[in-house]
């Protein structure tokens, strides 16, 4: 099992992308931006251990019929410490649940993932992925770091007007930037 440390889920989530959904909150973020309303989750010695059975919990909660989303933020998904394990969820998420949407925030930018051609490999070198790669499995993106002088409480599923929510899979069909309108 590919290990991730997680500070929260939360079973009941309006917040975190349209719809009603379900969130998870993964463990540990180096980029610390200022005015993170999340700072309890950069340590990645923090949080919870994520086990075979918060799995089922995690994946009952998403067979839920009124569930449409599942958003997956931090801490930072994308960080080398949680790439094989957020990689491997969002997987087998989108195997199981075909039709639900899945929502990444994270602080890179979608320039930053379509140049990182680095492969990040388990243990046993059996599981492999690269954060451009993992896009093929997410629908939504926020992307960008929070930056607090860019805060807008009105601005639609981000923290800061400096963050995109981009259409994944169109931005992959189109070979540009498309974002999401709902």
């Amino acid at each position: 099992m590919i290990r991730i440390k997680y500070a929260s889920i939360r079973s009941m989530d309006i917040s975190n992308g349209e719809g009603v959904g379900i969130a998870l909150f993964v463990q540990g973020c180096d980029f610390h931006c200022k005015g993170c309303f999340n700072s309890e989750t950069w340590d990645f010695d923090g949080g919870k251990d994520w086990d075979i059975a918060k799995g089922r919990v995690f994946f009952d909660l998403a067979n839920r019929t009124y569930v449409t989303r599942i958003s997956i933020l931090g801490g930072e998904p994308l960080h080398d410490k949680n790439i094989l394990a957020v990689g491997d969820l969002c997987v087998k998420l989108k195997e199981n649940f075909p039709e639900k949407k899945i929502w990444l925030y994270t602080g890179y930018t979608l320039e930053d993932i379509k140049n990182d051609d680095k492969v990040t490999l388990d243990e046993l070198n059996i599981f492999k992925v690269s954060r451009f790669n993992l896009l093929r499995y997410i629908d939504v993106l926020v992307d960008g770091q929070y930056v607090e002088s860019l805060k807008d409480i009105t601005y639609p599923w981000a923290g800061s007007t400096n963050q995109r929510v981009i259409n994944v899979q169109e931005t992959l069909k189109q070979q540009k930037t498309v974002l999401y309108n709902g």
